[in-house]
């Protein structure tokens, strides 16, 4: 047996109301995150965003990579190769209705914690690490409002700080006129 073959791979996220979308193949193989391998001179990213659109006909609009994932390295089916997916996962906004297309998309389904639906274990991985960036994110929104509220409301102390400072508002002009 040779040495680990890396395969470049682009994965897509398209989190809608019904769930996280997944898509498959043949009945009895697992359903998995849309994307696939990268050709030669394309990036992995582009990877994702081509394959979605081929695997369910969604138009993306709005993408950004989250985070990079390495897969088990695994044997190939011939087992002469070992091989390991290395996925760069993004986030997509995408239009359209989803409907399995060309490649290997014949199915398409939905993930949400505690549905039933049989996934890959990579796929798996690769949900349980974005929910923990989406969790990790959504904080850091939240902790970055606060600090912009504290950031006005200091504001607001050192601007009432400086209007008594000397005694005077900063827009008050000396009164030259009768009462």
């Amino acid at each position: 047996m040779s040495g680990i073959r890396y395969r470049r791979r682009g994965t897509v996220i398209v989190e809608t109301q019904h769930g996280i979308l997944l898509t498959a193949g043949r009945r009895g193989k697992p359903f998995i995150l849309p994307g696939g391998g990268a050709k030669r001179g394309e990036s992995r990213f582009l990877a994702a965003l081509r394959e979605l659109t081929e695997e369910t006909g969604l138009l993306p609009y709005a993408a950004e990579i989250i985070f990079r994932h390495k897969g088990k390295v695994r044997p190939t089916l011939s087992g002469r190769h070992k091989f390991q997916d290395q996925h760069t996962v993004c986030l997509v906004k995408a239009s359209g209705i989803p409907r399995p297309g060309g490649g290997d998309a014949k199915r398409v389904a939905y993930y949400y914690p505690g549905c039933n639906v049989w996934i890959s274990t990579t796929t798996k991985e690769i949900i349980e690490k974005y929910y923990g960036w989406k969790k990790k994110r959504q904080v850091t929104e939240e902790s970055k409002i606060l600090d912009e509220d504290d950031n006005d409301v200091e504001d607001a102390e050192d601007n009432l700080e400086n209007d008594y400072d000397n005694g005077e508002f900063e827009d008050d002009v000396p009164f030259s006129g009768k009462v």
